[in-house]
């Protein structure tokens, strides 16, 4: 298949592309490599460096004579809460407004898409204008499967951390940023008291589901894809056995996110195979 992917020089994309390549399809990404690094590349795909507000533009320049995808995977989006406080219009034009390019274009061409949801959902979609961007494009494809013939399904990610994770700069995770900080003999930072907890996955197990719903062709659904189980701040400082620096607790956060993946594993047969305490013992033993 050809299959079209936005965000694909980023963390997610960068792991479900190898995967897809040695399925043997044929993949382009689109990226405006905010975070996404070239040094992701991979042999073989082509790779469009564009923003996806500008989609169309970016569809008319590839090589390939009215360019049309089997599938697309939307991935791109500005991640992360606390940068969201700070550039809201950002966040709503990229992740709410080019969501909705991706969801015309897919309908009127009957194309099938996979996107990108988030955990956060579970904070209340107006916590944070993140939460809130990324809610809308949840909303924005609901009303085209409703009206417009949009075949889509979305997976809500859990914290996902494995390779090609971010550990430098505002859009880490606190699982990318510790074992940078680590690494660099910089001390880790708990926000707030430490007994927030989170859902873990790693990005094999994302991967896995994403595929999964394109060869079951399993169409809308709201996949949630995480373990069904969490760790407080606190237990994984615990894991990386060491000491944090306290700093004040940061808004807009929740105080716990936790999957329901029943119809993952109903309707996929998906079961998460990778645990958090195994990542951080062997990057820790292997450091």
């Amino acid at each position: 298949m050809q299959i079209l992917i936005t965000g694909g020089a980023g963390f997610i994309g960068t792991n479900l592309i190898k995967k897809l390549l040695s399925d043997g399809h044929d993949i382009i990404s689109i990226d405006n490599y905010s975070t996404g690094k070239k040094e992701n590349h991979i042999e073989g795909v082509n790779y469009v460096d564009g923003d996806i507000y500008d989609l169309m533009d970016h569809i008319a320049t590839l090589s390939t004579p009215h360019y049309q995808p089997d599938i697309v995977f939307h991935l791109a989006a500005i991640a992360r809460i606390q940068p969201s406080f700070k550039n809201p219009k950002d966040y709503i034009r990229t992740n709410f407004n080019g969501t909705y390019n991706i969801v015309q274009f897919c309908a009127s061409k009957g194309i099938p898409l996979i996107y990108a949801g988030s955990s956060s959902h579970h904070s209340g979609k107006f916590s944070n204008p993140y939460t809130f961007s990324k809610d809308m494009g949840e909303e924005v494809i609901q009303l085209y499967q409703k009206h417009f013939g949009l075949l889509s399904s979305t997976a809500r990610f859990y914290n996902v951390y494995g390779p090609h994770q971010l550990t430098e700069g505002g859009y880490t995770t606190l699982i990318g940023r510790w074992l940078n900080n680590i690494k660099n003999n910089i001390q880790c930072e708990i926000y707030g008291d430490g007994t927030k907890r989170r859902d873990f996955t790693h990005v094999d197990d994302i991967v896995d589901a994403l595929i999964r719903i394109i060869n079951k062709k399993e169409y809308g659904h709201i996949f949630e894809l995480g373990r069904e189980k969490n760790h407080s701040v606190l237990d994984v400082a615990k894991m990386f056995n060491i000491d944090p620096l306290y700093k004040e607790d940061k808004p807009g956060e929740a105080q716990e996110t936790l999957s329901d993946s029943s119809l993952a594993k109903n309707k996929l047969g998906w079961v998460p195979s990778k645990n958090l305490e195994d990542y951080i013992s062997k990057k820790m033993f292997t450091s």
